[in-house]
Order: structure tokens, then C-alpha cells, then sequence
């Protein structure tokens, strides 16, 4: 098999998986951080490398996600608070390994665009999901939550124009694979001139 048919099974086997459908079993930190090894190789223009991670390992997990429920309690109007969203957010690190926020840190560089950052801390992202597939690490991008309310920016202490790009949940899974599928066919999503 060469590189390309590699790189294709890795691309078309992965799959998301919600924190519900882990085990608890635990990812060695020194996976996750071959993960973010990974992560650091995203294309970037001008060298401004805007990803950043915040890792919340085993326990910690639980206790961001206990944060994470808390922050949405205390800014949610008691009219539009929905106990079934507290619950969700509070006890999605309960079978989790591991919580990776990803941040879009903006650079100082005004001739870089914001979408251009938005796009490398993607494809930053795009590498954690390819990697955890190979070491056989489920995992889910996220962007429910609190990821685009200030608030969570606040949380981690970011600037106005920092983007919190989403969580990634970390884990291990007994049975994710599903059938991949794709609901457009690809000819008409390609103009060939």
C-alpha cells in the first residue's frame, strides 16, 4: 500500500464520537502529545502559527466540564436556563479521557486575514483528528457548549479578537464505526475550466 492509499483509509475511516458513546479508558498523556506534535505541522501563512491548546487531562476533564456547566448556569437568564444542556455540558467528561480546547490566538500582523488564522488552527485540528484515528483514539470536535459565547473566551483569557475554535473530546470507544457517507456527490461540487 503507498502513502496516498494510507493517508485515504485514515481520511475516509474517521469518525466522531460523542462522549456518551467512551468507555473511560484512559489515553496516555504522551499519545495526546504526539497528537499535538501533529497539530503543530498545519499549514500557516507567514509563519504565524495562531493554534494554541488548553489540556485538560483525566480528572481535570470532569472539572472543566463541571466549569463549563456552571459558566452556562451563570450567564443563561433563569427563563432560557434548560436543565437537559446543564446536565449535557456538566457530565460530558465523564467518560473522556482527555479536553483539548482549541484557540485561534490572532497574531499581530495586519496583512494576515482572521479567516486565514481560522482556517490554519483547522487544519491544526484536522491533524489531532487524522492522528487520534490512527492510534485508534475516538474523538469529537465540538463546537456545542458555550465555544462561541464570550463568556468561554473570558474563561480562558482570551483577547477579543482570539476565537475559540472548539473542544475536542478525547477517548477510547468500544463500537464508533459507522458507515461513512457523503450526501452531495462530489461532481457537483467540482467545476473543472
Amino acid at each position: 500500500m503507498n502513502n496516498f492509499d494510507i493517508l485515504e483509509q485514515i481520511i475516509k475511516n474517521r469518525r466522531s464520537a460523542k462522549p456518551a458513546l467512551m468507555n473511560g479508558r484512559l489515553i496516555d498523556n504522551a499519545d495526546v502529545e504526539k497528537l499535538l506534535q501533529l497539530a503543530d505541522w498545519a499549514p500557516t501563512h507567514a509563519h504565524t502559527e495562531p493554534w494554541r491548546f488548553v489540556v485538560y487531562a483525566h480528572d481535570k476533564a470532569q472539572a472543566f466540564c463541571k466549569d463549563h456547566a456552571e459558566l452556562y448556569k451563570s450567564i443563561t437568564p433563569e427563563e432560557k436556563f434548560n436543565t437537559a444542556t446543564y446536565d449535557k455540558l456538566l457530565h460530558n467528561g465523564d467518560k473522556v479521557s482527555h479536553i483539548v480546547a482549541v484557540i485561534m490566538k490572532r497574531g499581530d500582523n495586519p496583512k494576515i486575514p482572521a479567516v486565514e488564522e481560522i482556517a490554519a488552527t483547522s487544519a491544526a485540528v484536522q491533524h489531532i483528528l487524522l492522528g487520534a484515528e490512527t492510534l485508534g483514539i475516538a474523538a469529537l470536535w465540538s463546537t456545542g457548549g458555550l465555544t462561541h459565547n464570550p463568556a468561554l473566551k473570558a474563561y480562558f483569557g482570551l483577547q477579543e479578537q482570539d476565537i475559540v475554535i472548539g473542544l475536542l473530546y478525547l477517548g477510547y470507544a468500544d463500537d464508533i464505526a459507522k458507515q461513512g457517507k457523503r450526501i452531495v456527490p462530489l461532481h457537483h461540487k467540482v467545476e473543472w475550466k
